[in-house]
C-alpha cells in the first residue's frame, strides 16, 4: 500500500512536529474516536486541536471521494491545513470504497501517525466504520465483482423497494438493522446471500477490540431541537456555497444515481429527482433536510450501542480539549 501524506489527503501538508514520541510500541493503542450525527460540529472541534500532536482520520463514507466536497460537508482548506487530514478525496466517486477498504486505510494511516509520534483521531458519522475499525471485520466472504454487478443491474430495473424487500425474505435479521434507504448494506447484504447461500447476518463480528486498541471514545450530542436546527442551516449554507452548480459538473462527468458515492445524502436527492422527473428543487431541498435529520437520529441509535462513550455536548469544549489532552 502506498504511504499516505500525499495519496490520503486532500492536499499534502508539511507540518514539523516536536511531539516526542509515543511510549507505546503499538500504534493502535492510542487512538481517539469522536464521532456524533451529522450536523453535531466535529469539524469546529478539530480545529482546536493542536497539529503537532493529533492528525485526523476521515471517518465518513462520503467525504473519501473526490468531486463531492459541498454536499458531503467536506472540510474546506482552512481546515485541512489547520491540521492534517487523511482519508479526503481517495476515490472517484464511481468506484466502490468499502468497510474493508476503509480498515485497511485507516489502518495505514494510523501508523503513519503513531510514527510522527502524534494521535490518530477518528473523526465522522459513518458508525460502522468505527465499529469494524474497533472489533474487525465478520467473517464474510469478499466481494464478488461479478455476483454485485447483476445484483445491481436487477436493482436498477426493478427499484430499491424490490432490492429491500427482497433482503427482509433471504435476511430479516439484516433487513432490520439496515434502513431501506442505505442501498450500499442493502445490496452488500444480497450480494453476500447470492454468493455463498449463507444470510449476512450469520457471520459475526467479533466483540473483542483489535490490535490491543484502547481509544478514548468520545461522543457529541446535542438537544433535538438544537441538531434540527444546525441540520437545517447546514444545508441551506451547501446551496448558498454551489451545491446545485456541483451536481451540474458531477452530470457533466456523466454522472449516474448508480455511482456509489453518489448514495450519500445530498446527492441521491438530486439524481432520484432526475429520474423521476417530477421534483422541484425545493423538494429536493426538503428532501435533503428531513433525511438528514432521519439519519442523525440513526446515527445516535447506533453510537449509543457503543461501550465506555464520553458523551459530551460541543459546548463543553473545555471539558472535550481537556479529555483529549489528558489521554496519551
Amino acid at each position: 500500500m502506498a504511504k499516505l501524506s500525499a495519496k490520503y489527503s486532500r492536499e499534502p501538508l508539511t507540518v514539523k512536529s516536536t511531539s516526542k514520541p509515543l511510549t507505546c510500541s503499538n500504534p493502535f493503542e492510542s487512538v481517539v474516536f469522536l464521532f456524533g450525527p451529522t450536523g453535531v460540529g466535529k469539524t469546529e472541534l478539530l480545529l482546536d486541536l493542536d497539529p503537532e500532536k493529533y492528525s485526523v482520520v476521515n471517518a465518513d463514507s462520503i467525504q473519501v471521494y473526490r468531486h463531492l466536497d459541498i454536499g458531503s460537508a467536506k472540510a474546506n482548506t482552512e481546515t485541512l491545513q489547520a491540521i492534517k487530514h487523511y482519508l479526503i478525496d481517495v476515490y472517484d466517486p464511481w468506484q466502490q470504497f468499502s468497510v474493508g477498504d476503509f480498515v485497511a486505510y485507516a489502518d495505514e494511516a494510523c501508523r503513519e501517525i503513531h510514527a510522527q509520534g502524534k494521535i490518530p483521531v477518528l473523526s465522522g458519522g459513518t458508525a460502522f466504520y468505527f465499529k469494524h475499525f474497533y472489533f474487525g471485520l465478520a467473517e464474510a466472504p469478499p466481494s464478488d465483482e461479478g455476483v454485485r454487478q447483476r445484483l445491481a443491474e436487477e436493482i436498477r430495473v426493478r427499484g430499491d423497494a424490490w432490492a429491500f424487500e427482497r433482503l427482509t425474505q433471504v435476511d430479516p435479521l439484516s433487513a432490520k438493522r439496515i434502513h431501506p434507504s442505505d442501498m450500499y448494506r442493502v445490496s452488500r447484504a444480497l450480494e453476500v446471500y447470492e454468493g455463498s447461500g449463507r444470510p449476512l447476518s450469520s457471520y459475526k463480528i467479533p466483540s473483542t477490540p483489535r490490535n490491543g486498541m484502547k481509544p478514548l471514545i468520545l461522543g457529541l450530542w446535542r438537544e433535538g431541537d438544537e441538531l434540527k436546527q444546525r441540520i437545517a442551516l447546514r444545508v441551506g449554507q451547501m446551496f448558498a456555497e454551489g451545491l446545485v452548480d456541483e451536481i451540474r459538473r458531477l452530470i457533466e462527468m456523466g454522472a449516474s444515481e448508480s455511482w456509489p458515492g453518489l448514495q450519500g445524502i445530498g446527492y441521491k436527492e438530486f439524481f432520484q429527482a432526475r429520474k423521476s422527473g417530477e421534483a422541484s428543487l425545493s423538494m429536493v431541498r426538503e428532501q435533503i433536510d428531513r433525511n438528514s435529520r432521519f439519519y442523525a437520529k440513526r446515527q445516535m441509535t447506533f453510537f449509543k450501542s457503543f461501550a465506555s462513550v464520553h458523551w459530551m455536548n460541543p459546548k463543553d469544549k473545555r471539558e472535550i480539549l481537556s479529555l483529549i489532552e489528558g489521554y496519551r
